[in-house]
């Protein structure tokens, strides 16, 4: 009787593991930037709507175009992280919607996705400045003989109010 209660709670303590373990496991989804809860940009059309039925129907976008005003992207993506690894994206939309500059109405909706992104070389190098670095106890000990550490009594030190003498 004993041995079987034994190998019972032995199973079940395996058992609470293994799904414990397969719980820790399971991606961490995130959701970034502009979420389609009610309309979807997608659903936009060309040449009926305007700037304020779009921004009525979705909202401020995410961005607009830094050269050119009349473009306005909605982007949003989608993460998912394992543990200790880094994030990865898997799943992107972008939304480009240009206006016409006199009418303010829908020229073109482009839809683009994680697929037509384009991977950029990140240069690492550092610009060099002018001067020298300094050590650890150089940035500790700089200022040991450069003056009192309490305020002088005279107009100039900040605060002061010319004449205010306390």
């Amino acid at each position: 009787m004993f041995r079987r209660a034994a190998i019972a709670a032995t199973a079940a303590s395996l058992l609470a593991a293994s799904v414990g373990a397969l719980s820790a496991c399971a991606p961490i989804t995130s959701y970034n930037g502009f979420q389609a809860i009610e309309s979807d940009p997608r659903d936009v059309k060309v040449g009926a709507d305007t700037k304020s039925t779009v921004r009525g129907r979705l909202g401020s976008p995410s961005a607009t175009s830094t050269f050119d005003p009349n473009i306005w992207f909605y982007v949003n993506q989608t993460k998912e992280r394992v543990a200790f690894r880094r994030p990865h994206v898997t799943s992107r939309s972008v939304v480009a919607i240009t206006f016409n500059k006199d009418s303010e109405a829908v020229e073109a909706v482009d839809k683009l996705t994680l697929k037509d992104g384009k991977v950029i070389a990140f240069n690492g190098r550092e610009t060099p400045t002018r001067g020298r670095e300094l050590t650890i106890l150089e940035q500790l000990l700089g200022n040991v003989g450069r003056g009192s550490m309490l305020p002088q009594d005279d107009d100039t030190v900040p605060g002061n109010r010319p004449g205010d003498r306390r």
